[in-house]
């Protein structure tokens, strides 16, 4: 009889047998391939914060790169009440006297006090004109829009208005019809005409002409300031171009009154972007040092120990930030005092660098900014490992395709351990079937050799 089920002619468990052997065959294998997958995946890592430790210390390199790095200004109004400025690098250093005789004032026409007592009462028919500047346009007032609500609407969905808004406020004294300009200066100018289709009515749709002339209405008008005495008429209370680089935010009108603008240089600015160069460089240098250290007391190394890449990072770097730019009177960052301490790290003598900003502000532009500056050199350098083809990019890539790989060959082992498997059970399903033939054979005999007479014994 065939042996139809693993281990029962031989009474051994061929599955778990099996199990154990193919276990055991791809047990070396997968280890190895895990041993390379975990080394490829911390050098990726490694490479990663390599990588992100630059790109923020080229984000602070780039800060450095130009002349305006270092051309920093800030500008003070003697009295915020009257005036705000703010300054831009293109601005020069100085005083200016200011005195502002008028604000920017926007149009803004309004009817007369009691000319209506609800937003619903009816007006006469006819057309209204509102002229702006240079530009005007008209609406029809008819039956179904002759209301001061009316009118409003007319004039704010007109299409061809050319920039002017009418309002409604309800005040003690009745609602009023106020039309205003979107913008202020003297060229905002706005008029009225109406015209009213019949006078005889009672109606009087006149009540809204030449609404300029009534007390409650503002004209337009522009802002004039003086600056160290010369007048400066604008259209508006912010304005940056009566004074190179400055910009003027007026609040009040003091005329007779005479404050004043200083604009200074800003050695915060530079300073700041100084620091966070510093800062930037330190924590590279704090992870380029991790990443190739060794203790000898417990043989433990950093993921990127030996490595050509980071060495050629460290070198080049080094390099950047002790050389010397030719043709200043200060051409080193140590002698704008910055200077590079037993660890590695960049320090800023705070005290030189104020001094050397002070009196010699172009030599630490140059040091940074100049064509063969520290900040364009490390610029370049930077680029050349982490830009869009940059060496590390090609590390990390070819890091990937090898963890890519490891996938390939794991699936590879799965089907080689299917066949040793698919072999193993065959072997041992052919040897149950033998060892239950063998076991058969000798159960026969045995009954068989228990039948023959013994020896010696009497026969009837």
């Amino acid at each position: 009889m065939a042996i139809t089920s693993a281990g029962i002619g031989s009474g051994l468990d061929i599955e778990s047998l099996v199990s154990q052997l193919v276990a055991a065959e791809g047990q070396a294998p997968v280890n190895r391939l895990n041993s390379k997958e975990a080394s490829f995946q911390a050098s990726l890592s490694a490479f990663g914060s390599l990588k992100s430790a630059l790109s923020s210390f080229q984000t602070a390199v780039q800060g450095l790169q130009t002349e305006t790095s270092f051309l920093g200004r800030k500008a003070s109004s003697s009295n915020t009440d009257l005036f705000t400025v703010s300054a831009s690098t293109s601005a020069s250093q100085g005083q200016y006297d200011i005195e502002i005789e008028q604000l920017a004032q926007a149009a803004k026409l309004t009817t007369a006090d009691g000319a209506f007592a609800e937003t619903s009462d009816v007006v006469g028919t006819g057309s209204l004109t509102v002229n702006f500047g240079s530009e005007n346009f008209s609406v029809t007032i008819d039956e179904d829009n002759n209301t001061l609500s009316g009118i409003r609407n007319a004039i704010n969905n007109a299409e061809d208005n050319p920039g002017v808004t009418a309002t409604i406020i309800a005040s003690d004294n009745g609602p009023r019809l106020v039309i205003s300009s979107n913008d202020q200066g003297s060229s905002n100018t706005i008029t009225t005409v109406a015209t009213d289709n019949d006078a005889g009515d009672g109606n009087d749709l006149t009540r809204l002409n030449a609404l300029e002339a009534n007390p409650n209405s503002e004209l337009a008008k522009d802002a004039i300031i003086y600056v160290d005495g010369q007048k400066a008429t604008r259209n508006s209370n912010s304005f940056s171009d009566v004074i190179d680089g400055v910009t003027f935010n007026l609040a009040k009108a003091e005329p007779g009154t005479i404050e004043k603008l200083t604009i200074s240089s800003d050695e915060s600015a530079s300073k700041s972007k100084i620091n966070a160069f510093i800062k930037a460089y330190n924590a590279l240098a704090t992870t380029t040092g991790q990443l190739s250290s060794y203790n000898a007391d417990t043989g433990a190394a950093g993921q990127l120990l030996g490595d050509s890449t980071l060495r050629s990072v460290q070198s080049q770097i080094r390099q950047a930030i002790t050389g010397s730019v030719a043709g200043l009177d200060f051409g080193t960052l140590a002698e704008i005092g910055i200077t590079t301490d037993e660890n590695n790290k960049l320090v800023l003598n705070e005290e030189k660098f104020d001094q050397v900003l002070k009196t010699d502000p172009a030599s630490v532009s140059g040091v940074f900014s100049s064509e063969n500056g520290v900040a364009n050199k490390l610029d370049t350098i930077l680029d050349g490992f982490v830009g869009s083809g940059g060496l590390l990019n090609s590390r990390t890539e070819g890091l990937q395709s090898s963890i890519d790989r490891i996938d390939d060959q794991r699936e590879r082992l799965a089907v080689r351990l299917e066949s040793v498997e698919a072999r193993y059970r065959a072997q041992f399903s052919a040897m149950d079937v033998l060892v239950g033939q063998l076991q058969g054979i000798g159960n026969f005999l045995t009954q068989q050799l228990s039948n023959l007479p013994k020896p010696n014994s009497n026969s009837n």
